[in-house]
């Protein structure tokens, strides 16, 4: 671990205002404008019970991570929670599910971009949207702070016209809200699985622990504030767009606001719709870049990944190799495939980031009152990661095995090395 004083460590500047911003601008991001649909077709009549049951698995998550982050206000998050708390493997394997699942979610939010803002050259757009924000990340943490502070005003003004539209319109209907199970257990437990990816922003405040001023007052605070926004706005729209949409309509749409903003009489909102689904991809970008990176810095720290992208700028006080590493894979990736279907795959890994943070929290306090919410969020976690769709799972599950079988090959390769030391 880096010592306090050290060159190496990162610059304290954020405040709680700029951590709960940048946690909006990852949760209040493309999810919404794109996880509805899915989610309707998983769960049909019970989407609302699905976006409460991802809301309440955050909820324990959001929990247990602020109380890790104030105890190790350290960049890396879960990695370094699960390292202290856990043992090295149990970190690593957090680390390795945060830095591979989001290097997906990023490339999958570049390409949204492109879709969005020129269908047509979506990949060009997807990798110049890459290259400037990984340009901004390198002028350091604050500016990427101002930016997204500008991107989460744009979205929630679009968000709040799509709402005011939708529920002030002669075709809302109440009888659409019908609450129930219509597509079974099963249903609704996907339908929390792919919500979820929208709610885990908060993982983004954590993972700037190095760089949040007073981190042990400043993080438990920036947390919760950040999650509940969230979810207000997320039941807000999703109220408002089932009320005119209804449950079947959302399913078989490909743009669920723009299309309920048409139903709803006001057909001229839906560019508007499209602006603000593209400047939130941009947000959700910015936000996971700057997350990955720090993850990244944590593992190179312990030379878990190449020692060379530990280093951090003198001048801007950036891991700048690190963000420049994670900005030209996911360049690669957004000029040569499309990962919009990596979004299960990243609620995957994800998952089962948060279970290592849950199994990290239930050590903090023996009280059985203090481990009802990591327990709680432990078998959420679990839960919610199977029932994703098998594709997902199967992929998931084997990419974590390959991380497994790196670090034993690591560990074997260091091993070996000191035996012939001795």
């Amino acid at each position: 671990m880096t010592q306090p004083g050290s060159p190496q460590e990162l610059r304290r500047t954020l405040g709680v205002g700029d951590a709960v911003i940048i946690g909006l601008g990852s949760m209040v991001g493309a999810g919404i404008f794109a996880a509805l649909a899915p989610a309707a077709h998983a769960a049909g009549t019970g989407l609302l019970l699905g976006l409460a049951l991802a809301a309440v698995v955050a909820y324990c998550n959001a929990t247990s991570s602020a109380r890790l982050a104030a105890r190790y206000p350290a960049s890396g998050g879960t990695y370094v929670y699960g390292r202290e708390r856990l043992g090295e493997f149990w970190g690593y394997l957090a680390g390795w599910s945060f830095v591979v699942g989001k290097t997906a979610s990023c490339a999958a939010m570049a390409l949204t971009v492109g879709a969005y803002v020129w269908p047509g050259q979506a990949h060009a757009v997807a990798v110049a949207s890459v290259v400037a924000l990984t340009a901004v990340n390198y002028g350091g943490v604050q500016k990427s702070a101002w930016l997204t502070r500008a991107i989460v005003a744009v979205v929630l003004a679009v968000l709040s016209c799509v709402v005011v539209v939708c529920l002030g319109s002669g075709e809302s209907d109440a009888a659409r809200l019908d609450i129930g199970a219509s597509d079974g257990v099963g249903g609704i437990l996907q339908a929390a699985g792919l919500l979820f990816f929208a709610f885990a922003g908060y993982a983004r405040i954590a993972t700037l622990g190095e760089e949040v001023r007073d981190p042990a007052r400043t993080i438990p605070r920036a947390i919760p504030l950040a999650l509940g926004i969230a979810l207000a706005v997320y039941a807000c729209v999703a109220l408002a767009v089932l009320s005119v949409l209804g449950a079947d309509g959302l399913r078989h749409s490909g743009a669920p606001l723009a299309d309920a903003v048409r139903a709803a009489g006001v057909p001229e909102l839906a560019p508007v719709v499209r602006v603000g689904a593209a400047v939130a991809a941009l947000g959700s970008l910015l936000a996971l870049i700057l997350g990955v990176s720090r993850t990244t810095l944590a593992m190179a720290r312990d030379r878990h990944l190449p020692g060379a992208l530990a280093a951090v700028h003198q001048r801007f006080q950036v891991p700048h190799r690190a963000e420049l590493a994670v900005g030209a894979v996911v360049a690669v990736l957004a000029a040569t495939v499309d990962v919009r279907g990596a979004i299960g795959f990243s609620s995957f890994g994800v998952l089962a980031y948060y279970a290592v943070a849950n199994a990290s929290a239930w050590t903090l306090d023996s009280a059985p009152t203090a481990r009802v919410v990591p327990a709680v969020g432990l078998v959420g976690c679990a839960v919610l990661a199977f029932s994703l769709p098998k594709t997902s799972v199967v992929v998931g599950a084997g990419v974590l095995a390959l991380g497994v079988a790196a670090y034993g090959v690591r560990r074997w390769g260091a091993e070996r090395s000191g035996a012939r030391g001795r």
